[in-house]
């Protein structure tokens, strides 16, 4: 089967004619509208399945397509990874985007801000890019999807998208396990809008861990586990052991829970990624209570960051790498 891809953006090309957005205003190459040929014959827009006269098969996951969880694994995937990349990751769950598959972004438009930040995007869901005018041979391997960092540590201040970026590194995995260490909101109505918020924005077939037993979690885990977050972990650890006027021994408690998050952090086989809180740019805190909330998870997150293959910043949406 041989896949000729003449434009690969969406339905009015990239730069959109007349669109003053940074996006289309900084795009080095343009793309064409979508347009693919299958051993010479072009396919239609909607979502399909094409079996080649070579047993070579396709799928184009158009919006509004349902996979078939009976279907064979598929050669080719041509999908709209700026639309809903979690997409992949149910593909991936159902056995039917192997290693062996090309999976190939389409539809390509100024959804994403940068050709960097595109290509940055497909390299974390294991997808490419491919310039108007590619053959592909589907008989050929697939390129080898990077091996990801196995710990991630994003910092951020409030509504810096912090947690947003910590969800998009793991939307086209299989299956990922979503450690809630918030409280549950239980009377507070904003809080509630909140963890509402954050539940409708993550894929359905993510599962869910509400608890502050972080350790014990990253000792289990056989997943990809997103940790979010390390702030409102330390605040149900002050709490837990009363330490909140600072007593020595409820101090040593929340040491000690410290250390045991630390060294499972260190032995954890899994993919990790986790959200903590920039307490070191504010401030200093007007009461006791939060300059010992701002001392304990400065610590924590200089420790954490110290045994982890990535750490970055979050401001203002922007990733701005912090290299050892």
């Amino acid at each position: 089967m041989e896949v000729l891809f003449e434009g690969t953006a969406g339905p009015l090309g990239r730069p959109v004619p007349g669109c003053p957005c940074a996006s289309c205003g900084r795009l080095p190459v343009p793309r064409r509208p979508t347009r693919v040929l299958v051993d010479g014959r072009p396919l239609p827009q909607d979502g399909f399945t094409v079996v080649a006269a070579d047993g070579g098969r396709l799928l184009h996951a158009a919006p509004g397509f349902v996979p078939d969880p009976a279907d064979d694994p598929y050669d080719v995937v041509l999908l709209d990874v700026l639309d809903r990349p979690e997409r992949l990751g149910l593909l991936r769950r159902l056995g039917l985007v192997t290693g062996r598959t090309h999976v190939v972004a389409v539809g390509i438009d100024h959804r994403v801000p940068s050709e960097a930040e595109l290509e940055r995007r497909l390299a974390l869901w294991g997808v490419r890019a491919v310039p108007d005018g590619t053959l592909l041979d589907a008989r050929g391997p697939a390129p080898a999807r990077p091996e990801p960092p196995r710990r991630t540590l994003l910092l951020g201040g409030s509504r810096s998208g912090k947690s947003a970026e910590a969800e998009l590194r793991l939307l086209a995995e299989p299956e990922v396990v979503y450690a809630a260490t918030g409280p549950s909101g239980d009377g507070d109505p904003e809080w509630l809008g909140r963890i509402r918020a954050h539940r409708e924005r993550r894929p359905a077939h993510w599962s869910t861990a509400e608890t502050t037993d972080l350790a014990g979690l990253l000792a289990d885990a056989r997943s990809p586990l997103l940790v979010d977050g390390l702030g409102t972990w330390v605040t149900a650890v002050l709490d837990g052991c009363g330490a909140w006027d600072r007593a020595p021994e409820a101090l040593a408690r929340v040491e000690a829970r410290c250390d045991e998050l630390v060294a499972a952090w260190r032995r954890t086989r899994v993919r990790v990624v986790a959200v903590s809180d920039e307490v070191g740019l504010g401030v200093v805190p007007a009461t006791s209570g939060g300059r010992l909330f701002r001392d304990v998870l400065g610590r924590l997150n200089q420790r954490l960051a110290a045994e982890s293959e990535e750490v970055a910043l979050v401001v203002a949406g922007r990733l701005l790498p912090l290299p050892v």
